[in-house]
């Protein structure tokens, strides 16, 4: 998928989402999940110093003791994380074997006595340690003396559980990633359907197999397919206003010519047999450029989408008007056209097209045309063959110029298949010829992309 697809941009959107979101809620639920175990640890402390000062006492010397240690055996382990001590104004320090050689460096404030202080100070091994401590007042002697008791307890506990905890963590948050990318692409999916369903209407209307898209789609979509429909309206009576132009011109001018042939035959019947005959092609090259000229009105007025023929009246159609004419009279039509086929062209256009190229079929046959259509996965194929001399191969490409008559025997201009190749290209098809197992040309009509040019025939 390219960066201007629209489905790339919302999936990318919605991974980058995602990311951004698991991250901040990895961070966040890493920073909550280390405060709680701070505050677990803190609370500890709190039990331990009350079971210090359970058992703080003095001696009958006056000096200070612990008569009931707290119960955790890692106050006996050396470096352990875990300590306590009891200094008075005095010099008196009683420290828990835990701290071995160490001292905790307590801040220098005075705490109000059963208040208890909390902060982070540098322990045994210059590591990082909490420290929980309360001063309470003792009698030693006859005087009253402050004594501060402190618990203290590595930090490095807290942040070696915040580390596992995001491990553990890191795999859920990926695992719900993975969900989450899943659901956006299935979001998306479901969110781009309505316009593929645009996509297919259009190729419908292209294809001739629909006038309009439909109206059952979302309300979102629903202001733009009401739009396009309004499009199409616009452009087919725009179209049909060109072809009404287009059959008032043609109407104008069949007048004119029918008169001259009129005269071509009052020529004849006096004698002037040559100026007839010189007046007759011309008027032949005058039909022959208006039917162009008619053509390419129709084209530039777009062709009606929409719209399918069906083919095997028209076929008929074309033959009986063929036979009544001195070529076709002594020919042999074949047609070989389904009765239920239907060909996505305006009937007008096809039979243009079909008209020309049984034309000339009948012009060059022997004795024999044949008509033959059928439909195949890639859509609706005609051919149109002859018994006649044919065409060579490499003269093939120059029978569909403009203007160009291979055969200099006959009357013509050059100008039916030239026509034929403007309708098919306007309606996206397109006109390959072969020859004929009859012995001549096979000229065949079908979607652009359904025909193998031939090389050779």
């Amino acid at each position: 998928m390219k960066w201007q697809s629209l489905r790339l941009r919302l999936i990318t959107g919605g991974f980058a989402a995602i990311l951004v979101a698991l991250t901040i809620a990895g961070v966040a639920l890493t920073f909550l999940f280390e405060r709680h175990v701070a505050r677990t640890l803190s609370d500890d402390l709190d039990v331990h110093l009350k079971q210090l000062l359970a058992g703080l006492d003095v001696d009958p010397q006056n000096g200070l003791v612990v008569t009931k240690p707290p119960v955790d055996p890692r106050f006996s382990d050396p470096l352990s994380g875990l300590y306590w001590q009891i200094g008075d104004d005095g010099g008196q320090l009683l420290r828990s074997r835990s701290l071995w050689d160490s001292t905790l460096a307590l801040a220098h404030d005075q705490p109000s006595t059963g208040e208890v202080h909390r902060h982070e100070i540098r322990g045994p091994a210059n590591a990082r340690v909490l420290v929980a401590e309360r001063q309470v007042t003792l009698t030693i002697g006859d005087r009253r003396v402050p004594v501060r008791v402190a618990v203290a307890a590595d930090l490095a506990r807290v942040s070696a559980a915040a580390i596992s905890f995001a491990k553990d963590l890191a795999g859920a948050l990926a695992l719900l990633g993975v969900v989450f990318a899943a659901a956006t692409s299935i979001q998306v999916a479901l969110g781009l359907r309505p316009l593929a369903a645009l996509r297919r209407g259009i190729a419908d209307i292209r294809s001739g197999g629909s006038r309009r898209l439909p109206n059952a789609v979302p309300v979102e979509v629903r202001p733009l397919v009401e739009e396009v429909n309004a499009m199409l309206d616009t452009q087919e009576r725009e179209i049909s206003r060109s072809r009404g132009r287009a059959a008032d011109l043609a109407h104008g001018l069949k007048t004119p010519l029918a008169a001259l042939a009129a005269d071509i035959g009052r020529l004849r019947e006096r004698g002037e047999s040559v100026i007839a005959s010189d007046i007759e092609a011309l008027s032949d090259a005058m039909t022959r450029h208006v039917d162009r000229e008619l053509a390419k009105a129709r084209l530039q007025g777009g062709v009606r989408r929409g719209l399918s023929t069906e083919l095997a009246p028209l076929i008929h159609s074309l033959i009986a008007t063929l036979r009544r004419t001195p070529a076709g009279a002594e020919i042999r039509y074949e047609p070989h056209v389904s009765d239920s086929l239907l060909v996505p062209f305006d009937r007008t256009d096809l039979a243009e097209v079909l008209g020309n190229l049984l034309e000339n079929a009948t012009r060059h046959a022997a004795s024999c045309v044949r008509v033959t259509a059928g439909r195949d996965p890639a859509g609706v194929s005609i051919a149109v063959e002859d018994d006649g001399r044919g065409i060579a191969p490499p003269a093939r490409s120059k029978a569909l110029e403009r203007g160009v008559r291979l055969d200099q025997r006959e009357d013509g201009t050059g100008l039916g298949l030239a026509i034929v190749q403007d309708l098919l290209d306007a309606y996206g098809w397109q006109l390959d010829l072969a020859s004929s197992e009859l012995g001549g040309l096979k000229a065949t009509i079908a979607r652009s992309a359904s025909i193998v040019p031939s090389k050779t025939g």
